[in-house]
């Protein structure tokens, strides 16, 4: 038992040893890219917020989840398009979201080393996959309603800039795009095995919606000192 005992701790202590954790929170806009409105790539017109967790396997890279709630809307009258304002549509959404994958930095962000100088900025790219539930729309009587509730998948896209405010608590801004697998997010295609939803549908019915948050996170770091060396 003491044996195990120790096994156990030696192997905590090096897993505590060999990383460093953040945990935060993320708070920003979010639009849609999609059949109805403006359909402007960045353009948050709603409130996104949520946590984020990363686990730094080097300077270069961290293992990254987050969990965000999200409202989107749009509206046909903020549309460029003649032929949307005439159609005059307009939705609201609700995104509940699951991220994780791989964030990589383009210069060595570590906060441990004391070589650099204390604040430290870096340009970062993530990418990986996201399964997020939604509101299944469908457009009836002239507007588009809620029917059911949907989950699926996405692809974030994301590019941002993070900075050390200390050496414990890192600001990012990042502007993340989510290729989604529904076209579902506006009404335009309603998922539902049904005839009688083949005529209400609307728009380019090729095309996946997307929607992007636009915002910030706030992140503390803890955890030992992590050995980034490296072995000659």
């Amino acid at each position: 038992m003491q044996r195990l005992t120790l096994f156990i701790t030696l192997i905590f202590s090096g897993i505590s040893f060999a990383q460093i954790h953040e945990v935060g929170l993320y708070l920003g806009g979010t639009n849609a890219i999609a059949d109805v409105g403006a359909a402007k790539y960045i353009n948050p017109n709603d409130i996104a917020f949520g946590g984020i967790y990363k686990w730094n396997r080097s300077p270069r890279h961290s293992y990254r989840f987050t969990a965000i709630y999200a409202n989107i809307k749009d509206d046909d009258a903020n549309s460029s398009d003649p032929r949307r304002k005439i159609r005059n549509l307009s939705f609201e959404n609700t995104i509940k979201e699951l991220s994780a994958g791989l964030e990589f930095t383009f210069w060595d962000f570590d906060l441990h080393d004391k070589h650099h100088s204390f604040v430290k900025t870096t340009p970062y790219l993530y990418t990986g996959i996201s399964y997020f539930q939604y509101d299944a729309l469908v457009l009836e009587n002239g507007s588009i309603e809620k029917y059911n509730t949907h989950s699926t998948f996405a692809i974030p896209m994301s590019l941002g800039i993070k900075t050390s405010l200390s050496r414990r608590f890192i600001l990012a801004f990042e502007i993340s795009a989510r290729y989604s697998f529904t076209d579902d997010l506006d009404g335009s295609n309603p998922v539902r095995d049904k005839e009688e939803f083949e005529s209400l549908k609307f728009g380019n019915i090729n095309s996946n919606d997307w929607y992007v948050f636009t915002g910030f996170t706030l992140t503390y770091t803890f955890g030992e000192n992590p050995c980034f060396c490296k072995y000659e």
